[in-house]
């Protein structure tokens, strides 16, 4: 039997200030984007630095942890899943990938 996983580990910054909204339901979540940067050599053999930015939306008690401790700069480790959503906007039918926090480690 074949096992899937659907498993995201990040280390990096957070790079923009959560933005919490309520639903109708009164479920809140948070939304924010993480950094992080790789190093790699290039073709001559010098190092060069990569910085990738990630979605990511946190729900639950995360939401508060985004909250108090979720300022920009913040150094994080993110466990989490990829989730894609599908939604309209004029008339378009667009798509969005994103990080779904699981566990949040403060570093």
């Amino acid at each position: 039997m074949k096992n899937d996983l659907n498993q995201v580990n990040l280390i990096g910054k957070v790079s923009s200030a959560p933005k919490i909204t309520e639903l109708e339901n009164g479920r809140r979540f948070a939304k924010f984007t993480f950094s992080t940067k790789e190093e790699y050599l290039d073709a001559d053999g010098n190092t060069k630095t990569r910085r990738n930015w990630h979605i990511l939306s946190a729900w639950g008690r995360w939401v508060k942890v985004m909250e108090e401790l979720g300022v920009v700069g913040c150094e994080m480790a993110i466990e989490g899943k990829l989730v894609t959503r599908f939604y309209q906007t004029n008339g378009q039918r667009k798509m969005v990938s994103e990080v779904e926090v699981n566990d949040i480690v403060i570093m």
